[in-house]
């Protein structure tokens, strides 16, 4: 049985638009969709939520998280003025990704109360027509309370498909059924008890701008005892700009996976002795880079991609010295 969840706070977020609260009341499926600086990628992702196949009820709720522009909300709200989907556009002009989740799901905590869980695709996603179909029917029978669904990269320069290969770009699982354990928040559905058990912040807003967050949020789940559910057929595809096909940007994602797994095995591990165990794993992973990095290599018959295991075992060594790999800092030019 599941408990109340009272905020102590003041919301951080403001409402600018809304559909009037009786159509919103007997809503159970709350779609959130952060955005920054995006508004063409955000409405493909709106308009791709307003051709979800099944004739399932739902509301959405846009999370503007750039506070002078507002160039998402503008649109976002025009979009729901003209009837193209229910729910709320909300402004949380504090820039971080966690903080953008966080109003995201109080949003729906509070102003929902027929809410039975909170879904999310980002704004340079589109959502297949049977994606929330296929999330809600894995939800009303499978034993778990976290979902997760596919995601395929769609990358703008068509010459770099082959990328498509890279785990920085690869779902984690492929075929439905139970896992161990989510990673991500791309593509996601979570009964509302989770929310209610973990509590508020949601989410950790110290990995506002080195992404994690979500990684961490699974993972004290999983610690609280909750189970996790893969979705094959939830699936989403996610623009791939020319920049994210660059070495750079590739490497970079290694580093920072790298540097996210090990913060948190530490936090799952404090004191020294942790650190040294945090430490270990990392040398390990370091010296199986080499072994593993070339079966990589061979099987997807890149060089490139090979790298993959070693740049997440510098990552985790970097972190130990306070480097820290600040992608979401700045917004990346499409």
């Amino acid at each position: 049985m599941t408990t109340a969840l009272h905020f102590d706070t003041p919301e951080p977020f403001a409402v600018i638009a809304q559909s009037p609260p009786g159509a919103l009341a007997g809503v159970e499926s709350v779609i959130c969709v952060p955005t920054f600086k995006r508004p063409d990628m955000l409405e493909a992702t709106l308009r791709s939520l307003a051709g979800q196949q099944g004739g399932h009820d739902f509301a959405v709720i846009v999370v503007e998280n750039e506070g002078i522009e507002r160039a998402g909300a503008a649109r976002a709200s025009a979009l729901l003025a003209a009837g193209l989907f229910k729910g709320l556009v909300i402004v949380e002009p504090r820039q971080g990704n966690c903080k953008a989740y966080n109003a995201a799901w109080r949003c729906a905590m509070t102003r929902f109360p027929a809410l039975k869980q909170v879904l999310g695709i980002d704004d340079d996603e589109e959502a297949e027509p049977g994606w929330l179909d296929a999330f809600l029917k894995a939800a009303g029978s499978a034993p778990a309370e976290l979902f997760g669904g596919s995601v395929t990269p769609v990358f703008t320069d068509t010459s770099r498909d082959w990328l498509s290969a890279h785990p920085v770009f690869r779902s984690h699982y492929s075929a439905s059924g139970p896992v161990p354990m989510l990673y991500s928040s791309a593509n996601y559905l979570i009964r509302r008890e989770v929310l209610e058990r973990l509590g508020f912040p949601f989410l950790d807003e110290s990995f506002d701008f080195t992404g994690g967050g979500d990684t961490d949020f699974f993972t004290r789940a999983k610690a609280a005892g909750f189970r996790f559910w893969w979705v094959q057929e939830a699936a989403q595809r996610e623009t791939m700009p020319a920049r994210r096909s660059e070495f750079g940007w590739i490497a970079a994602r290694g580093l920072r996976n790298g540097a996210i797994s090990a913060a948190i095995e530490r936090r799952q591990h404090p004191g020294p002795t942790g650190r040294l165990r945090v430490l270990g794993k990392s040398l390990a992973l370091l010296a199986a880079s080499i072994p593993r990095g070339i079966a990589l290599g061979l099987r997807t018959s890149s060089g490139l991609i090979g790298l993959y295991h070693a740049q997440v075992a510098w990552g985790r060594l970097m972190s130990e010295f306070g480097v820290a790999n600040e992608q979401y800092r700045k917004p990346e030019k499409n």
